[in-house]
């Protein structure tokens, strides 16, 4: 009898909790060419897998292919298949897809349709999580959060190495104050983006989430197996990303503080992504400023610049202020529209 009444005070707890814990919220994923598609949506879908991050579900993609390189067009096929065994429905009407979800995850891995393609989520007003690259140019990146900032729409972007706990560490003062960095990561290109938006992003992401925002000049050598590009920040600090095509490549660098010196730390995998954007799905509260993505941006910009230019030192303000022209003719035509 006594164990009896346990176990109906056990179901009736069990039935307390789950009553009272909020269900996930419904996300909509557009584009279904990048393995982060599949990745994302396992780890938010499968309670099974050991790395599942709770409070968000994929329920619905909108499949997008980028038709002029082959490693997305190919992917997209088997890719459909994976991500209807983890629940998501594929749907092929974007706006009606919007208005079913919560938020957004814009996995397109193309960034030259990122633009065009985050409009209808930003005039619906649903937080979104733009991957990397966030756009194919600046420009587009610019405008992207002009637009953000116009519809008033939550919205940030990430390479998952900014929430390794190596750089995170770093971050929050474990060097104490950052003096200087030097990131590496693979840097395969892509002839339809800049050099380093398509894998370079990484490393890139890495150096920045360590210095911060306020790089003022850019300066690059390449060759055919690497880049160097070493920016110098606004307060004299100086940091450096090498681009790896040959040999052994891998994540990592070494950050210099005020304190000590140390490795950054290489790849913790997605998840610690995706907890910071279940967080920002739910708060509205951006964990990567638009001001710090934008300086990312601007930095890989001005290294092809600097390229352009025969390998010289370029000014960062002025690779800003020509994108930023651009930006605006942009911003006006979708907001007309």
């Amino acid at each position: 009898m006594k164990r009896l009444s346990l176990l109906v005070l056990l179901f009736l707890f069990t039935t307390v909790q789950a009553q009272d814990s909020p269900a996930p919220l419904r996300v909509g994923m557009i584009g279904l060419d990048t393995s982060h598609c599949i990745h994302f949506s396992r780890l938010l879908n499968d309670r099974d897998d050991p790395k599942h991050v709770s409070g968000a579900r994929v329920v619905m993609v909108y499949p997008k292919g980028s038709p002029d390189i082959e490693g997305s067009v190919s992917r997209v096929p088997q890719y459909t298949e994976d991500i209807q065994k983890l629940g998501v429905k594929v749907v092929h009407d974007l706006e009606a897809m919007i208005e079913q979800v919560d938020a957004v995850l814009l996995e397109t891995n193309d960034g030259r349709p990122h633009l065009e393609q985050v409009i209808p989520v930003l005039k619906a007003g649903k937080p979104c999580f733009v991957d990397k690259p966030i756009a194919g140019s600046l420009a587009d990146c610019i405008a992207i959060f002009e637009l953000a900032k116009h519809y008033k729409t939550p919205l940030f972007s990430s390479s998952s190495l900014r929430f390794s706990k190596g750089v995170q560490a770093i971050r929050n003062g474990s060097l104490g104050d950052v003096t200087g960095c030097d990131a590496h990561s693979p840097c395969s290109l892509e002839k339809t983006h800049p050099d380093l938006f398509w894998y370079g992003i990484h490393g890139c992401e890495t150096l920045f989430t360590a210095m911060g925002p306020g790089v003022a000049t850019v300066v690059r050598t390449q060759t055919t197996s690497f880049d160097q590009v070493t920016g110098t920040w606004n307060d004299g600090r100086i940091g450096t990303f090498r681009g790896i095509r040959s040999g052994k490549g891998g994540y990592g660098g070494t950050a210099f503080g005020t304190k000590s010196s140390g490795p950054i730390g290489g790849y913790d995998g997605y998840a610690p992504l995706l907890v910071e954007i279940v967080k920002f799905f739910k708060s509205g509260e951006a964990p990567v400023s638009a001001e710090e993505t934008t300086d990312i941006y601007a930095f890989m910009e001005a290294a092809d610049e600097s390229k352009r230019q025969g390998f010289v030192t370029v000014k960062v303000a002025d690779v800003i202020a020509k994108a930023r022209a651009e930006a605006q003719k942009k911003v006006a035509a979708a907001i007309g529209r």
